[in-house]
């Protein structure tokens, strides 16, 4: 577990935990349309199983494979989304991509980017890719503002596959993870 600073002046400390079978609640929480509109909807009920079969998977694995975790308050322990990193070639290089939810109730308190920062140093500790990508719709604006607030860096609008099958034009944000590897906090 670890924890994650969002702003500069408040300290919103975030645990993320592996992804385990215990999380499916979360992800059916995660399944409306609220927090779904930017990338195809809601799942049907066998599509969240095989994610959260995937989920677990994947957090099965060693770290350096990526991870996906459930990030909660630290103070209370409650879950409040979900956030993780895999990897994946994009533009002929090896890179983490990255990928979180928080739930709307939480939204708006700097969750999100504690999550990303989190979620940076888990994968640059993990080793083996220097980059960690994010690909949010152009649509999204508020995504793309949490990425910008966690220190990622845009790099440009990209045609992107998500969910497969769909194209969507995306904004390529890019994190090197180097710097963040033993850093307090990667944005600073």
């Amino acid at each position: 577990m670890t924890d994650a600073t969002a702003g500069d002046h408040a300290r919103i400390p975030v645990l993320l935990t592996p992804w385990s079978v215990e999380d499916l609640t979360l992800l059916h929480h995660s399944n409306s349309p609220a927090m779904t509109s930017h990338t195809g909807g809601p799942e049907t009920e066998e599509a969240l199983l095989k994610r959260q079969h995937r989920y677990e998977a994947l957090s099965a694995r060693p770290a350096e494979e990526g991870r996906m975790f459930r990030v909660s308050l630290e103070e209370s322990g409650e879950p409040v989304g979900s956030v993780g990193y895999w990897p994946r070639t994009w533009q002929g290089e090896e890179v983490y991509e990255t990928g979180y939810g928080i739930l709307p109730e939480f939204q708006g308190r700097g969750l999100g980017v504690a999550a990303l920062r989190a979620v940076a140093r888990a994968a640059a500790e993990a080793g083996g890719r220097r980059k960690l990508h994010a690909y949010p719709s152009v649509d999204n604006a508020a995504s793309n503002a949490v990425l910008q607030k966690a220190g990622f860096e845009l790099l440009g609008k990209v045609e992107f596959e998500y969910p497969p099958g769909h194209e969507i034009v995306s904004h390529d944000w890019c994190l090197d993870l180097h710097p963040v590897a033993g850093a307090a906090d990667p944005a600073e």
